[in-house]
């Protein structure tokens, strides 16, 4: 393994990857159907985030494992197959556990075998890697888009109807019933932030935010490189002077 390999494969550069440089949703912009019909609050988008994440981490896995076995000529219905079992899986266990969830996220849960992002990571990741760098990878991818997707969620819920965390109990059972925070009391619901247009708007914020930062953090780096001192070398001079 080249030491470019190793440190493309280094679990700082894949949490990076992952979570900030090549986030899914923010840098990629994939997966934006789910992203934005589900995110209508924090609850369902933390239920379709969950449900992507294990899809990505056991696909990786999978691909991982026969990525040796498995030629080019039918290498992509393959990996179809991998993600549709997982997907299946993963919505027969929302259907035991959390069924009124289920209903409400509706026919995204099947739709997550066509999630870009899962094939994706499939394909350009895990079929060249081994198991422990591919599951960190989709954890790492997964948890990227689960997190813009709750942080979608939470400011569509904040401004479309006032309220935080609202029906958690759906996801973590009676325990949660109470965990709901009106931010704004007696609030009317602003029917624009609900709406899928809403979460095109705030999708933009977001990755306005990020560029913004990026190149905050640029400028930074430039500047240090600017006043850093130049090293000095010596020369040796023969003669005379």
């Amino acid at each position: 393994m080249t030491d470019n390999t190793a440190a493309k494969n280094s679990a700082a550069h894949i949490a990076l990857n992952g979570l900030w440089k090549n986030n899914p949703a923010l840098v990629q912009l994939l997966g934006l159907c789910p992203l934005l019909g589900v995110s209508s609050s924090v609850v369902n988008a933390l239920g379709l985030g969950l449900a992507t994440m294990m899809v990505v981490i056991g696909s990786n896995i999978a691909v991982s494992l026969i990525r040796r076995q498995v030629n080019d000529a039918i290498r992509l219905p393959v990996f179809v197959m991998i993600i549709a079992a997982f997907t299946t899986c993963i919505e027969l266990l929302m259907q035991a556990y959390t069924y009124e969830l289920y209903r409400i996220l509706g026919i995204f849960i099947p739709l997550i075998v066509t999630n870009c992002v899962i094939l994706g990571r499939a394909d350009g990741f895990a079929s060249r890697n081994p198991v422990l760098p591919s599951a960190f990878d989709g954890l790492m991818m997964g948890s990227g888009f689960a997190i813009i997707l709750v942080l979608l969620g939470a400011l569509r819920e904040v401004i479309g109807q006032g309220t935080l965390l609202a029906n958690m109990d759906l996801l973590f059972g009676p325990v949660a019933s109470d965990w709901s925070i009106t931010v704004i009391p007696n609030y009317k619901q602003f029917l624009f932030a609900i709406l899928p247009p809403g979460a095109f708007v705030f999708l933009g914020f977001l990755i306005a935010l990020k560029n913004i930062i990026d190149r905050h953090l640029e400028q930074r780096r430039k500047s240090r490189a600017s006043v850093l001192p130049s090293k000095s070398r010596r020369v040796r001079v023969t003669g005379n002077i």
